[in-house]
């Protein structure tokens, strides 16, 4: 686990194969935050970092309906589509089981970490340690 993401409470995870229904499957609240892919198939490999939620310049949070869920679910990749469609036409075509996800709510009541900064450091520390962002992420 990555440090930036130790001391967020509203946290859990789930698992998905080919053959589940990414929103049966997806627990993740409809609060703002981050979320980690592996693919499980062998070893755990971090494959993509995303965030949900955006800070105002007055501090409000601005946020779409369904928070991390819509945005696990429902969010484009891969194509012009919710990844609860692409994604299992992806794990397919690159021969994956299993994936891992894991979200952390990082703006809430209690806490107040911008999303996309704590998207940005885990990021930042794949790259230094990788040399790259994971494969599923295309750019930040």
């Amino acid at each position: 686990m990555y440090k930036e993401l130790e001391g967020f409470k509203v946290t859990n995870q789930f698992s998905l194969t080919i053959e589940d229904n990414l929103e049966d499957a997806c627990n993740a609240s409809e609060g703002s935050g981050v979320f980690l892919v592996y693919d499980v198939t062998d070893e755990k490999e971090l494959i993509m970092v995303g965030s949900t939620g955006t800070v105002q310049n007055n501090g409000s949070l601005k946020t779409k309906n369904g928070g991390l869920y819509d945005k696990i679910v429902n969010g484009h990749q891969f194509a012009k589509t919710g990844r609860k469609y692409s994604w299992p036409a992806q794990m397919k075509k690159e021969n994956i089981s299993r994936l891992e996800v894991v979200w952390y709510e990082t703006f809430n009541n209690e806490i107040k970490v911008i999303p996309t900064y704590v998207e940005a450091q885990v990021l930042q520390n794949f790259l230094n340690e990788n040399s790259k962002l994971p494969r599923w992420n295309v750019a930040f």
